[in-house]
Order: structure tokens, then sequence, then C-alpha cells
């Protein structure tokens, strides 16, 4: 096998003089879906902040491309690929989408800007029919997908998203785990933190799961689905087979 995008070696992150995860440990190979289960409080989201760089690091090992990051600032992190989606809305909602995606460049040579949003928009077309409309005037899965495509324009190999379906309509959801696939099919792997434990797993390929900070368990999505305890903990006590 490979070398994995990612390697999380014994990490234990958290805020000010509290550690909230604890001796994290996991590989995530190029071009895979993993998902990030845990009930509220268990440092899901806290290791995806811990990854990107935007919270305190106490001991272990964050290695992305064979490279250690853990003492890389974040905007470091972002220059070598990885690229972070966090929980909520975070657009310009008063600008059109062409302005968000031309806000998205900023780190990119103006040589490089066009060619960088016709990328996003021809993989995702709607932000091209509603280039002038204002992000605030999208719906709640339109303007995630903005969101992603933002991130997207700078090219990560590694995309870590938190909640990405929150709040939004069983449709709208469906168009966003659609959204992911399509991400991952052009070799990006991608780590997301979801409350719809059902539909991330049927997407994913890989699952792990937190409790109080510390890995509870991991493996290939599909079994991970079935496990007893994971149907009566997060998928309400049953589940259906079919993909």
């Amino acid at each position: 096998m490979s070398s994995p995008v990612l390697e999380l070696v014994s990490v234990t992150a958290g805020y000010g003089d509290n550690p909230i995860v604890r001796d994290f440990s996991a590989r995530l190979q190029a071009g895979t879906i993993t998902t990030l289960i845990g009930g509220n409080g268990a440092g899901k989201s806290t290791l995806l902040r811990a990854i990107y760089g935007t919270n305190k690091f106490f001991s272990g090992q964050i290695v992305f491309k064979d490279e250690p990051v853990e003492r890389l600032p974040p905007w470091e992190r972002l220059k070598r690929g990885i690229g972070f989606v966090p929980q909520g809305r975070c657009n310009f909602p008063a600008m059109s989408v062409g302005e968000n995606l031309k806000m998205g460049c900023y780190t990119l040579a103006s040589s490089r800007h066009d060619v960088a949003i016709e990328r996003v928009v021809s993989l995702f077309p709607l932000l091209r029919e509603r280039w002038r409309t204002e992000a605030g005037n999208l719906s709640g899965g339109q303007q995630q997908i903005l969101e992603m495509a933002m991130v997207l324009l700078l090219q990560p190999s590694l995309l870590l998203l938190d909640e990405p379906s929150l709040g939004l309509s069983p449709k709208m959801q469906g168009d966003v785990f659609a959204t992911v696939q399509r991400i991952a099919a052009t070799g990006v792997t991608v780590l997301v933190v979801e409350q719809n434990v059902r539909g991330a797993l049927l997407i994913s390929d890989r699952a792990l799961v937190m409790e109080q900070g510390r890995k509870f368990m991991e493996g290939p999505a599909a079994e991970v689905r079935t496990d007893p305890r994971i149907r009566q903990a997060y998928l309400g006590g049953n589940i259906q087979t079919a993909a």
C-alpha cells in the first residue's frame, strides 16, 4: 500500500490547558472519503482543527504527504494542500457567487485566477448558473457547495469538512453528499465530520469513531455501518443495507 496522504500519530490537542483529543492515531489514503463519527463533545471538530492548526497541539505527530506539519501555522498547511471548510456559513453573503470565488483565489497569483475558477465551476455547474446571485440568497445547500468550491480553488490534496449537511433539507443533504463524492473522484482525500451518520457512511470508504476524545473504532464504512454498537448509538437501532 502507498504512503497515506495523512497520518495521525498519538495526537493530543485541545484548547488552553485542556486536551480534548487524546492519543488519536489514524491513516487516510489518497482519494478516499472517511467519516468521523462521535457524540456531541467527543472531539470530532477539535480533531479537524488540530489537523488544520487552529487549536492547541499538545503532543504526537501530524504527517501530511510524508512531512510533519504539526508545528506549522494554518496558512502554511493550506499552502501544502490542506483545505478546511468549518461548520456554519463561511462565505460573503452580500457578495455574488462570482465575487466569492474571486475572493477564494486570494493566495493564488492573479494569472491563475481564471483557470482556477473555471475548474471549480466546471465541477459544479450550479455556480456558473448562479454567478451573479448574492451568496446570502442561495439555499443552505448551495451555499455549502460554494464554500467547498472556494477551498477547492487552491487545489488541496486533503479536504476537511465539518458538518457540511447541518441544517439542510434531506434533498439538499443528498446534493452535498453527491458533491463530496465528486470531489473525492478528482483524487482529493476527504475527512468529514457529519451529523447525518447514515448518509455519510453510505458515501464513505472508511469510518473513524470517537468517544471522549479517543478512537473507539475504525474500519471500512460498510462494516462500521452494520456494527450493532454503531447502529444502536447513531442509526436508531436499524439500518437499510442498500447502498
